[in-house]
């Protein structure tokens, strides 16, 4: 079966849905199996609409900005597609969010409504948090918040069937939505143009205070498009979504990627390698997306428990570098035969590079592949810009429809990622070979230099992943007097294994340089991650340079 094509640029996310709803309208859209959820397009189209219309209802005007703090329960889904329909801007919360994060996010995002579940991890710590933040939400009417801290928001919207002081509830929003006619809902839709921002999504914070991404229909529709093009996507496949919803990897790559194709969302509301596996399995699931340490998790949950996996055929892994034996044994032991590696960033929409279902293994556990369909990229020298030859390492910059409209109230630091030639400056270190072919060899930020030698941790990672007791490792710099930086190693031990410090240098004696060699190396459980599965090097940094005693010679200052 083939999906109903459509031109990019010329169509808003609210016109696909209906797209999708007019010409494959039994097709099954989304399941949710522990939920009994089972909804064809059409179905999926009606609650959309009725969420539209609550919106509108609430006042709500095109452009306007509703933040989303929720895990991936189904309302999710329906306030992105239903958001888009009526034109309000979907703002996504990071679902690690605290109230300091939280309160940031409200105030730069202009946002003057909120949904939210109760909790993620524990009952009502999202809604502690929102009576925390504005005391005024608990004697007030629902839609009349007045808080000093947030002017602007006035609307909370609570995903659940409980009355909250303040809050409207989920079926509140569905009620109101009664009061708007089609034809009104009509009217909004068409007033919508594909190059207005229509989502906006904060990156994940690794380094400084988060910006907010301006996506619009064309950049996210176009990208999830692309990729799609390059999986074999079609109204027959089902994808298994357990990343979060809030990133990228989740709302563009997961739920829109199966909306522009016609296939079918099966999304795991909280990650955790069990829930995955039995999706796929229930769903007859053709494809599953994950970060690595998702991966990471299936495959030993694997070696515990017998699921079948048998209707795997491709999926993306992205968002962290991808080990090679990760990847080897996700096609191997998962049966994913045709899974593909995503490299991007929140600033593209996400996607830059992918490998495609066809590549022989070897590009696809060795490369990030090669420019998504109608994407420009090169490898540039960071100090001059020039672009460089195949082969030379430089920074990765990138053009085309899926480059953000900037960074919302940030004209500076828009104009310092995109320069003035429409190129966005990725941050990252790549070498391209001479068919287009990337490999990503570490951030300019993250590069260790050792005693004026430059080194790359991804290059250390990927040799410390062939040590048969290693599961996982990151590499970082520490500060050092003698030597400016030395390199530190985050190892994670396979279960039950034994090992040492002086082992694992050992192993490293004459297979890579001595300059690489990990002067430290310090065992730990888990990493820091971001709530998408970013591992956030610099708190490792952190930790290092607490453990080393390294306090005094981070002081010194370098040029």
């Amino acid at each position: 079966m083939k999906a109903p094509q459509f031109e990019v640029g010329k169509i808003t996310m609210g016109e696909l849905v209906d797209l999708m709803a007019d010409k494959l309208g039994d097709n099954l859209a989304l399941m949710y199996p522990k939920r009994q959820i089972k909804l064809s397009y059409r179905e999926f189209r009606d609650i959309c609409n009725q969420v539209a219309k609550g919106f509108m209802a609430l006042g709500i005007e095109k452009g306007e900005h509703i933040s989303i703090w929720a895990n991936n329960v189904p309302e999710w889904i329906y306030t992105q597609f239903g958001s888009a329909k009526m034109g309000a801007v979907l703002v996504t919360v990071n679902t690690n969010y605290r109230s300091f994060e939280l309160e940031y996010l409200l105030k730069q995002s202009d946002s003057t409504t909120i949904i939210l579940v109760n909790g993620v991890k524990q009952p009502d710590e999202y809604v502690n948090i929102m009576y925390e933040l504005c005391p005024e939400l608990k004697n007030c009417e629902p839609g009349k918040l007045n808080s000093a801290r947030l002017p602007r928001l006035k609307n909370v919207i609570y995903i659940g069937r409980e009355k909250m002081p303040g809050m409207y509830n989920w079926d509140d929003l569905m009620e109101m939505g009664k009061r708007i006619s089609d034809e009104e809902l009509i009217s909004r839709q068409s007033s919508l143009h594909p190059d207005e921002v229509i989502n906006m999504q904060y990156t994940s914070g690794t380094t400084g205070f988060p910006k907010g991404v301006m996506l619009t229909h064309t950049n996210i529709i176009g990208n999830a498009l692309s990729q799609a093009e390059c999986m074999n996507f079609t109204p027959d496949d089902c994808l298994c979504i357990p990343v979060p919803f809030f990133h990228c990897f989740g709302c563009v790559m997961g739920t829109l990627l199966c909306v522009v194709s016609g296939a079918t969302m099966a999304p795991v509301e909280s990650f955790n390698a069990v829930s995955v596996l039995e999706t796929i399995e229930t769903c007859k699931c053709t494809a599953v997306h994950g970060v690595p340490t998702m991966f990471i998790a299936e495959l030993e949950e694997m070696e515990k428990n017998k699921y079948d996996t048998s209707s795997l055929r491709t999926g993306i892994m992205a968002g962290s570098p991808c080990p090679i034996e990760v990847m080897k044994a996700v096609v191997s032991k998962m049966g994913a035969n045709e899974i593909c590696i995503t490299y991007g960033q929140t600033e593209s929409s996400p996607g830059i590079t992918m490998t495609r279902t066809t590549d022989p293994i070897e590009l696809r556990v060795s490369t990030v592949g090669r420019a998504l369909p109608n994407v420009e990229v090169k490898i540039v020298n960071p100090e001059t810009g020039e672009e460089l030859p195949p082969g030379v390492q430089g920074e990765l910059c990138t053009r085309g429809y899926h480059v953000m409209k900037g960074y919302y109230n940030m004209p500076e630091a828009t104009d310092q990622a995109i320069d003035s030639d429409g190129w966005l400056h990725t941050g990252d270190l790549a070498v391209m070979d001479e068919n287009g072919y990337c490999k990503i060899t570490g951030r300019l930020k993250d590069m260790i230099i050792r005693g004026g030698e430059n080194i790359y941790p991804r290059e250390i990672e990927e040799f410390l992943y062939t040590h048969p007791k290693i599961k996982d490792v990151q590499v970082v710099g520490v500060p050092s007097r003698k030597y400016g930086e030395e390199v530190v190693a985050f190892v994670q031990k396979k279960p039950g294994e034994i090992c040492t410090e002086d082992e694992i240098k050992e192993f490293c004696k004459d297979k890579i340089a001595r300059h690489k060699i990990p002067a430290f190396v310090i065992f730990v459980d888990e990493y820091p991650t971001t709530a998408s599965g970013k591992i956030q090097k610099y708190k490792l940094r952190d930790t290092a340079v607490k453990i080393l005693g390294r306090e005094e010679d981070a002081k010194i200052e370098t040029a």
